[in-house]
């Protein structure tokens, strides 16, 4: 059985604003190990009054050491991952906007690593039922709308992890067989790759069972979600009273100077571009990016 985690709380800004700034919310002081963000797809229709984007954002991420300790050395060589767990990792974002029912409804899940823990997230967000959906003033400022308005933000993650099924899969398969397949008769290499793949680490944790190993696994991701999410909440903040103070252009400016914070002047890219350059003038070296919280 998968876990669940799941949270409420309110933001302190009308509906308009916070889904604004959810579209805008990295970079923010708050989320340094986002890389880039990328929209899919996008389109609005017109008799729903919905839009709906998928976008696909580019993070820095490292495996919690309780779960190295779990990992078959063979694993970590893969998708570019370093020894210390580290890598980069991929986010996919699918969201609605319904503005005739004040609510936006947004599912993000990670690309990579799904075999060892899969986290898929939801979340609502939705304009109080006593406070009805606030129009924008005539100006279209949403940094002068009126103060006091709040937005209604509930939280629901699944863990689920399927690391071991691969080893129970690959005993089945060979038991069943036929002779000249058998393990006796494979080669050293397939032997290796399919004990290099299923294997855990021996010691302590070679006795507990594949479920217990995985119940572990998702406690680990639960407790990781939980202060992500303090995070997550915070950035949103700092990313509201941006645009309360200072409007869109207060955004912007945040953006850019938390980018230039991280990155520098030059930006993410110009540095990935010149670290490929230089590694092609010198072969011998190695790029290891990653880094994360």
């Amino acid at each position: 059985m998968p876990k669940f985690y799941e949270s409420s709380f309110s933001y302190s800004y009308p509906f308009p604003a916070v889904t604004l700034a959810y579209f805008l919310r990295y970079p923010n002081p708050y989320s340094t190990h986002v890389l880039s963000t990328d929209v899919i797809s996008r389109a609005f229709d017109p008799d729903a009054q919905t839009l709906s984007t998928t976008r696909l954002h580019l993070k820095r991420s490292k495996l919690p050491p309780a779960v190295l300790k779990l990992l078959p050395k063979g694993l970590l060589g893969g998708g570019g991952a370093t020894q210390d767990g580290g890598g980069q990792s991929y986010i996919l974002e699918k969201s609605v906007v319904d503005l005739k029912e004040g609510k936006m409804e947004t599912e993000s899940r990670n690309l990579e690593w799904t075999g060892v823990l899969s986290v898929v997230e939801r979340q609502i967000y939705k304009v109080p039922q006593q406070q009805g959906l606030l129009t924008t003033k005539k100006n279209g400022n949403l940094a002068e709308q009126i103060r006091g308005e709040t937005t209604d933000v509930t939280t629901i993650v699944t863990f689920k992890s399927r690391f071991g099924q691969a080893k129970l899969l690959g005993n089945k398969r060979r038991s069943e067989l036929p002779d000249t397949l058998s393990p006796d008769t494979m080669s050293t290499a397939q032997k290796n790759e399919t004990e290099d793949e299923s294997q855990p680490k021996k010691g302590f944790f070679s006795s507990w069972s594949t479920n217990s190993l995985q119940r572990t696994i998702e406690a680990i991701g639960v407790r990781r979600t939980r202060d992500a999410l303090v995070k997550s909440k915070e950035g949103m903040n700092v990313v509201l009273e941006r645009l309360r103070e200072g409007g869109l252009k207060g955004v912007l400016d945040g953006m850019r100077k938390d980018q230039e914070l991280v990155f520098g002047a030059e930006g993410p890219w110009k540095r990935v571009w010149q670290q490929s350059r230089d590694s092609d003038e010198r072969p011998t070296m190695s790029n290891d990016p990653f880094e994360d919280d």
